[in-house]
């Protein structure tokens, strides 16, 4: 993994990636959040526009003649249909054509969304800690959905829990859930080791950071960098927020089925003792939990790099397999797993 420059080192270049398609109406919202960000080091802002047939590429030169940033503007010919994937890995290319070394940073997020102005700041800090830093993205605009957030705080609810389980040391003191591109950093070399976003129409977001632990490098969930989005229902992506909401609208939490977090919570056990036992070389309680014997568990071992990547590809589904319910059943019993679990640890 690409080892960290001095925290606050301002020489860090850092690369902001973001991919537009049809966004005129949104791209002045977006440089005048660029334009106010708090970082004294070298940066630029590398905009790919991903097969526009709107006026983006006149408002992108129109802004770039007097913009108080580097604006680097990039394009894409025109799909038969959208690739957020492909789009978000043309747009990292373009920010690492713009840095010096592998120890610079990309940073990626999307043209309907505006960063905090410290959101450089906590990024590169952040990944002074951690080899990828996913950072928390908040809605907003004019239409709130009350279940959307409910089933955020539950999901942030879950995922605090799993640190409790299963704790390690580059995770943030406040974290969230989410891992969404549209706030998501790394170091330059860090990404190409990892051979970029997938060219997937959606969910090449949460695929890298699958990829990234299982690479066995250190994912970070950090609530301190904050992104906030459009809570638009029309989005560009297929199963995306704006899908996500736009089902919520129609249907309500009734209609969401989530996994079971008991069988969740199975696995972030089994990721403690995987970690536990990859440091010990010691296999009988990992054995005994997921059914694979020592053998087999000394393969995985032997050719995993570090305890993160040994767990995040040893520990399979529960053996049941993976339970759905309905949303507000899991709400309920995840209520009752926490005071379990804070009563165990009082």
């Amino acid at each position: 993994m690409s080892g960290p420059r001095a925290p606050g080192d301002r020489t860090t270049h850092v690369a902001i990636c973001i991919p537009a398609r049809n966004e005129a109406l949104r791209l002045p919202r977006l440089f005048e959040a660029m334009a106010v960000l708090e970082w004294r080091g070298p940066w630029t802002l590398c905009l790919l526009l991903d097969g526009c047939t709107d006026d983006s590429a006149q408002v992108g030169d129109a802004y770039r003649r007097h913009a108080r940033f580097d604006l680097r503007v990039g394009h894409a010919p025109p799909a038969t249909a959208s690739n957020a994937g492909l789009a978000r890995h043309r747009a990292m290319m373009l920010g690492l054509s713009t840095l010096s070394s592998p120890h610079d940073v990309l940073l990626t997020s999307d043209a309907d969304s505006w960063p905090q102005t410290d959101w450089i700041k906590t990024m590169v800090a952040a990944l002074d800690q951690a080899d990828l830093v996913a950072g928390r993205v908040i809605r907003a605009g004019h239409r709130a959905s009350p279940d959307q957030d409910r089933v955020e705080r539950y999901y942030d609810r879950l995922f605090a829990l799993r640190r409790r389980i299963d704790p390690v040391i580059w995770e943030a003191s406040v974290t969230h859930h989410y891992g969404s591109g549209a706030n998501m950093g790394l170091r330059g070399g860090t990404y190409r080791r990892l051979g970029g976003f997938a060219p997937l129409a959606s969910g090449e977001d949460g695929r890298l950071i699958d990829d990234a632990a299982r690479a066995g490098l250190r994912v970070r969930r950090d609530a301190a960098s904050v992104v906030h989005t459009s809570d638009r229902r029309s989005g560009r992506a297929p199963s995306g927020l704006a899908e996500a909401l736009h089902r919520l609208d129609r249907q309500g939490l009734a209609g969401i089925a989530v996994a079971h977090p008991a069988d969740q919570l199975w696995q972030y056990r089994a990721h403690a003792i995987a970690r536990r036992g990859f440091a010990d070389r010691e296999f009988a309680a990992l054995s005994a939990m997921i059914g694979l014997d020592d053998d087999h568990l000394v393969g995985v071992a032997r050719d995993a790099p570090n305890a993160e990547g040994f767990a995040m590809r040893v520990v399979p589904v529960p053996p049941g397999g993976m339970r759905t319910l309905p949303f507000p059943m899991a709400e309920a019993m995840l209520a009752g797993l926490t005071t379990h679990w804070s009563e165990r640890a009082a």
